[in-house]
């Protein structure tokens, strides 16, 4: 028997990347789950490698309208949920000097406002057991040029967990934030380019980009019984790159 068996998941950003790795570990674990993404597309071709055990929702974070469809089609189904992954994430680089106030709502609506209501409007639904993964990033606790609003939201993402921590005593629900560094995602393929990515990983100690399911792996841990004694934490995944 799987970690998962018969839990429910919702994971935002669930089409591709680290979210649809997540979902695949999760799945394999037992789980049923719900994803969340803006692109039709991407979501029916996830549904469609990912089997019976996976759901699709189209929406956006920053739409709380779309969160309520979300949560409305899981309470249909399942009528409870057990995890959420807050996965969903945008940002692009711009240097101090050139910041436009488009970028920093663009940015914090994924990001903070997103995650937010992402976590809020679920908890109805999530009772004793259940787990909150919120998805950081090194970038939370470095600085790199360009990467200002991007940087400072998931700064403020590790500290909603820290917050949450304290906000959920007494209801058996965890929360804690996952934070990967340079990974393998179709996003940063299309980001930074092939010399990009090479740049990214001679910074990391371990000299490598991370695969998603590398980072999906260690989602599937906190959305277990195995991180049941952490809430307010975090583990970095990023091959050391923000630890030394």
């Amino acid at each position: 028997m799987g970690k998962l068996e018969g839990k429910v998941a919702v994971i935002t950003g669930g089409a591709t990347g680290i979210g649809r790795a997540a979902a695949k570990r999760f799945i394999e674990e037992g789980g049923l789950v719900f994803l969340f993404g803006r692109r039709q597309n991407e979501l029916d071709a996830a549904i469609a490698d990912l089997g019976p055990n996976a759901r699709a929702v189209k929406g956006s974070v920053s739409n709380l309208a779309d969160l309520d469809r979300l949560y409305a089609a899981v309470k249909a189904e399942r009528g409870t949920l057990d995890i959420v992954l807050a996965n969903a994430g945008a940002g692009s680089l711009l240097p101090l000097g050139k910041i436009t106030a488009e970028h920093i709502d663009e940015t914090f609506d994924t990001n903070v406002k997103g995650t937010i209501f992402t976590v809020q409007k679920a908890l109805p639904l999530m009772g004793q057991g259940g787990s909150i993964i919120l998805t950081g990033s090194s970038a939370g606790t470095t600085g790199a040029p360009g990467m200002s609003a991007y940087s400072a939201s998931k700064a403020a993402v590790r500290n909603l967990a820290r917050t949450w921590a304290e906000d959920l005593k007494g209801t058996g629900i965890r929360v804690n934030v996952l934070s990967p560094g340079a990974t393998a995602t179709e996003l940063a393929k299309a980001a930074l380019g092939e010399e990009g990515q090479k740049v990214y990983a001679s910074m990391t100690p371990l000299q490598r980009m991370a695969d998603p399911a590398e980072v999906g792996a260690v989602a599937a841990f906190l959305a277990s019984e195995d991180s049941s004694f952490m809430t307010g934490s975090e583990i970095a995944v990023d091959g050391g790159l923000a630890q030394i």
